[in-house]
């Protein structure tokens, strides 16, 4: 069976890379490595949800599935009074996240290792953002939608970026019934990609 990203312990060969990528208007760098998602290059669902998002700076975000770091790193660089936590099961992808928040000067970061949620467990947060990894399976996906839910604060809002082919349309409808239909919406569409807005009322 092929090696997936969504794996603790990567075995693939290292074969680290370099590039440079502009996000949310600052041109950032990454190291990348055999074993991760999109070690090529950001992802263009990626791209899409680290421009789509509506994060007010000092908010207090998650980056769920965070890989070599692209989403919560440039959150983070964006928003200089923002404390972006970001989290992966995957050891290699930690390790990468760390390296790159320090080969940008990214301070307000914190990387942990985590299966899923685990690792953050009775936080708060006001948004929390996700690329799902879909070959993981929908009961990975809709349990990070479950766990989302849990450590926002009223107020707050998940965004998840997801392939119209790979799952939208049954992850508006988990979304749904988890936040209530009158709290989703669809905020952004691109070439077949969707970037999906869950947000928790107040009085949840």
């Amino acid at each position: 069976m092929t090696e997936h990203y969504y794996t603790k312990s990567p075995r693939s060969e290292s074969d680290r890379r370099r590039f440079e990528a502009v996000l949310r208007g600052r041109r950032l760098t990454f190291e990348t490595d055999a074993g991760v998602f999109s070690r090529s290059g950001v992802d263009f669902g990626s791209r899409l949800l680290i421009e789509t998002a509506e994060i007010p700076d000092g908010a207090r975000v998650l980056d769920v599935g965070c890989g070599y770091g692209p989403i919560g790193l440039a959150i983070a660089a964006s928003l200089p009074n923002a404390r972006v936590t970001m989290v992966d099961i995957n050891e290699r992808a930690v390790e990468l996240a760390r390296a790159n928040a320090g080969l940008n000067g990214i301070r307000n970061v914190t990387v942990l290792e985590s299966d899923l949620l685990e690792a953050v467990r009775g936080q708060t947060f006001d948004a929390v953002l996700t690329n799902p990894p879909i070959r993981a399976g929908k009961a990975v996906v809709h349990r990070i939608f479950a766990e989302a839910r849990e450590v926002l604060a009223p107020g707050g809002a998940l965004w998840v970026v997801i392939r119209k082919q790979q799952g939208a349309p049954s992850a508006t409808a988990k979304l749904e019934e988890l936040f209530g239909p009158d709290h989703v919406r669809t905020a952004a569409r691109d070439k077949g990609y969707h970037v999906l807005r869950a947000g928790r009322q107040i009085n949840c």
